[in-house]
């Protein structure tokens, strides 16, 4: 695999800057909103990561809703963002799942 891409569950934005500090350029959120009352916002961690200099973007979806225009949205910006990418839902496994679907549609550029 070409790609620079780690998985992990819930991040908070105490923890973008060491995120980047760990060398990661871009931050991918698989996570809607609400999901969880101790949850932070999308919105919080969006802002936290543009402080740190970071890409961010949020393809949000329910754990058991992965849609093919799920798959084509990440696609699109994963093939442009700088690597290396943290992506991040509740666990890793949505973001993981979404990873390999796109892997296994051949849509992701090596």
């Amino acid at each position: 695999m070409t790609h620079q891409v780690s998985f992990a569950g819930q991040i908070t934005p105490e923890q973008v800057q060491q995120i980047a500090a760990d060398g990661f350029k871009t931050i991918i959120n698989n996570r809607p909103d609400g999901e969880a009352a101790d949850q932070p916002a999308s919105s919080e961690i969006e802002a936290a990561a543009k402080a740190a200099g970071l890409a961010y973007k949020e393809i949000s979806f329910a754990g058991n809703a992965l849609t093919q225009q799920h798959v084509e949205d990440f696609a699109d910006y994963f093939n442009q963002a700088e690597q290396p990418i943290l992506m991040f839902c509740r666990t890793g496994n949505r973001s993981n799942g979404l990873y390999e679907a796109a892997k296994q549609m051949d849509m992701l550029d090596d």
